[in-house]
């Protein structure tokens, strides 16, 4: 996983949030904006979107989604494609990282950090 961004929520946000909805644990877990993970559902509601249809569907500028996707596809929480225009070019169209795979990230990036929780528990002391 790439670094996270400081002022994003984290792990530690999750402790004490007794009913965390799926969006704030992806946000935490991950390290990632909330706009981030609104995005990663955006994507899974509407797959193969390019940034202009993502921009519409969230209601932000082109630059912070595509940003928003920069971070997904880090976090392996999104693939891009290109596709060629038949009037030429191309077009990037991003898909969501299918909920399963995704889910089994969230339970091993946070199972690991209970093993880093649990470690510093049993080493406490011991020094």
């Amino acid at each position: 996983m790439s670094e996270t961004d400081p002022d994003a929520p984290d792990i530690e946000d999750l402790v004490g949030v007794e009913e965390p909805s799926f969006q704030h644990v992806l946000s935490c877990v991950f390290g990632i904006e909330d706009h981030e993970s609104r995005a990663y559902l955006a994507l899974l509601d509407a797959p193969d979107s390019t940034v202009a249809e993502l921009a519409d569907a969230l209601d932000r500028d082109r630059s912070n989604v595509n940003r928003s996707l920069t971070t997904l596809l880090d976090k392996g929480l999104a693939e891009r494609e290109r596709r060629l225009l038949d009037p030429g070019g191309y077009v990037y169209q991003y898909t969501a990282t299918p909920l399963p795979e995704a889910k089994e990230m969230l339970h091993q990036t946070l199972d690991a950090w209970v093993v880093r929780v649990h470690d510093a528990i049993d080493d406490f002391g011991t020094e």
